[in-house]
Parts: structure tokens; C-alpha cells; sequence
């Protein structure tokens, strides 16, 4: 079978298209539907202020409406694609793929099945880098669903005897029905997209973008706070090498938001970055003071200083330490606003701090898997 052209670096197709077999999908949706009641809307409604008082244990709210899963449904325009950045999405593309990640949710929560979704399905999972959530959260993911998955450990395979990317690539797209990819090398995971025969998606490449992790960071906003529309969002830390406010910051400008960024000198968010938010209309700061920034934040997002982007410790060890969350420091913070991180934090974030409400980040992490089992249930034309 002859391989896939890339013709954008965001969504290209391969030349393979899953299957339709989701009957029981519909049934499943139609059933829990029926029974949680249906909306239509692209945002979840604003949840009151005692939502930021601790998990919500009420009764569970009525979903909006999703598709049906009925044979040759792909209105979302992501069955068979690749998945390498967030540019190119549509509004209603998240939309689809939160509605269908807060279903899942639903579904787990309720201890409702899900196994039929992806079953016989095999995900082969590719990481150059090491990973923790990335890597757990879409086993997690596929296996929900029913799924399977097929790890090559760089350590142990053909990789070590010299074996390019690209005839690594070739043959677990051979034997898998999806590919995810983390790689140190920007622009990597496009060139794995080119050859493949299968569905790529971007589990992070160098200091390029992670797409996943911005879908789940939106995710997380909008189960936290309700909405994405309105808020500033704070992003603090090494926004030079962070593939993850890259690739946020970009999907923000699907919203109507404003962005501040504080970095240790020469950390700063990259100009392109900067450039594409401007040419969206979106309004930006840049801020030499956590402090400053604080007080009308509905959003900080934190993130780590990447020791392994340094190319000295010297270097790295100049640019810790300037902005830590503390709970003193959160005194200057709104009582109603949320901290994420992407994980793994150093020392960024004290600890003495994680009994706070306002600290999102385990929950967003959470969130993750969710957003995982919506976008492989929807690249293999499942949802």
C-alpha cells in the first residue's frame, strides 16, 4: 500500500480509513442520553463558585448532544487523519471532542461499557522521549475503549542499531491501526506522518508543539470554570522550549481571550508564537513579575524549566526559581480561578499548595485520558 502524502503539517490523510461497524456505539448513546437528558450547546454553562470548593459530587448534569455514531457520520473531519498540531482545528471540532470526552467521562464514572468502541483495535505507541502521562494516558485511553496497544521501547529495538525513524515508522504502521509518536526533534513526527500507512498522532516533538496536551488543557478550563470566552490566561515559566504553551497558545486564539506571559530572561514565548496571536486578534502581555500578573488571572498556567533543553547546568540553574505558586503568593490571586500545569512540576509549585481548590492539575490530568479516548475513538471513525 503506498504511503500518505503530507500536504500540511497539521491534518494530512493516510491512505487507510476504518471501519464503521458502531452500532453499539449509537445504542449506548442513545440509551445514556435518554437517561441524562440533552442540551445543545458549544460550551459548558459557567459553574457556580463552590465548584472551586472541592469535586463536584452532584447528580450528573445533562450532556449536550453529540453525534450518534451512526454508519458514515465523520462530520468532524478527523477519521483517517493525522493529527500533528492544533492549527487548522475548528471551533466545532473541539466542541466534538469535548462533548464526546465529557460522555466518556460520564460513562466511566456511571461504570457504563465502553469495550465494544475500539475493540480489535491496536495502537502502537512510538516514544523517542520519556513520558508519564502522555504515554499512561493513552493506554489508558485505548484500553477503555477496548483496545490494544504494541510498544516500541527505543531502548531495547532496531533503534539502537541505527534504524531511521522512517523504517521505524513503516513497520508499526504495519502492524497497528493508529500511530502515536513522542520525539525530541521538531518536526519529526511529520516526517514519521509521510511514510505512514496508519494515522499519526503528535504525542509531543521537541520544543515544537504537543496537541493533545493543549486539547486537554482547554478541557480542563472548560470543566473547571465553564468557559474558555472572556478569561486571562497567565502562562509562566520556560515558554521558550514548552511544546505545551506553544501549542495552547495557539489554540487559544479560537477563543476570545488574553494572554500574559512571565519567563526568566530569555525564556520568552518564541516570536511566532507571539506573531500568530496577533494576527488572530489576541490581546498579549508580557510581564518581568508573577505579582503583577496575578491579581485579575483567571488562569495561571505553569509550567517547568526544561533542564534537558539546556545546554549547560550553569544555564539552567540561572533560570530557576524566579516564580514559585505558593499559598502566600495565591492571597494575591482571585478566590475563583484555577492553576494548571502540564506536569511534571519541580519546584515551581510548592506542594503546601495542592489542598487548594484553585489547584487544577491533578484534575487536568485526569482530563486527559478522557480527551484521548475522544480523539482515537474519532480518528478511527468510531465516534
Amino acid at each position: 500500500m503506498p504511503p500518505p502524502t503530507v500536504t500540511t503539517p497539521q491534518l494530512a490523510s493516510p491512505s487507510w480509513k476504518g471501519a464503521q461497524n458502531i452500532h453499539r456505539t449509537s445504542e449506548l448513546y442513545s440509551e445514556m442520553l435518554m437517561e441524562l437528558g440533552v442540551g445543545d450547546f458549544g460550551e459548558r454553562k459557567e459553574r457556580p463558585a463552590s465548584r472551586l470548593k472541592g469535586r463536584d459530587t452532584s447528580p450528573v448534569r445533562p450532556l449536550p448532544a453529540i453525534p450518534s455514531g451512526l454508519p458514515g457520520v465523520t462530520s468532524h473531519g478527523l477519521q483517517g487523519e493525522h493529527f500533528l498540531s492544533v492549527q487548522g482545528l475548528s471551533k466545532d471540532q473541539l466542541n466534538h471532542i469535548f462533548n464526546l470526552a465529557q460522555t466518556f467521562r460520564v460513562c466511566i464514572n456511571k461504570e457504563r461499557p465502553l469495550e465494544h468502541i475500539l475493540k480489535g483495535k491496536l495502537m502502537a505507541l512510538m516514544f523517542y522521549e520519556v513520558s508519564t502521562r502522555t504515554h499512561c494516558s493513552f493506554q489508558a485511553a485505548i484500553q477503555r475503549l477496548g483496545g490494544r496497544t504494541v510498544t516500541m521501547d527505543t531502548n531495547t529495538s532496531s533503534v539502537k542499531k541505527g534504524e531511521s525513524l522512517e523504517d521505524s515508522v513503516m513497520m508499526m504502521s504495519g502492524y497497528a491501526d493508529v500511530v502515536v509518536i513522542r520525539h525530541p526533534e521538531p518536526g519529526a513526527v511529520a516526517r514519521a506522518a509521510a511514510v505512514s500507512r496508519r494515522p499519526v498522532i503528535n504525542a509531543g516533538d521537541g520544543v515544537g508543539e504537543h496537541p493533545t496536551q493543549a486539547l486537554l488543557d482547554v478541557f480542563a478550563i472548560r470543566e473547571e470554570i465553564g468557559t474558555v470566552n472572556g478569561l486571562i490566561i497567565t502562562m509562566v515559566g520556560d515558554l521558550k522550549h514548552g511544546r505545551t504553551v506553544h501549542s495552547l497558545a495557539r489554540l487559544l486564539t479560537l477563543y476570545n481571550v488574553q494572554l500574559r506571559y512571565v519567563s526568566p530572561p530569555g525564556l520568552g514565548m518564541p516570536d511566532y508564537i507571539t506573531q500568530f496571536a496577533t494576527s488572530q486578534g489576541i490581546h498579549q502581555e508580557e510581564f518581568n513579575s508573577l505579582e503583577a500578573a496575578l491579581p485579575d488571572t483567571d488562569v495561571l498556567y505553569m509550567t517547568r524549566i526544561q533542564k534537558e533543553r539546556f545546554v549547560t547546568l550553569e544555564d539552567y540553574e540561572r533560570a530557576c526559581g524566579h516564580f514559585i505558586v505558593t499559598p502566600h503568593l495565591m492571597t494575591r490571586a482571585k478566590r475563583r480561578m484555577i492553576v494548571l500545569h502540564p506536569l511534571p512540576r519541580n519546584q515551581e509549585i510548592s506542594t503546601e499548595f495542592d489542598t487548594d481548590p484553585r489547584a487544577a492539575y491533578f484534575r487536568q490530568a485526569e482530563g486527559g485520558m478522557y480527551v484521548r479516548m475522544a480523539l482515537l475513538a474519532m480518528v478511527l471513525g468510531k465516534c
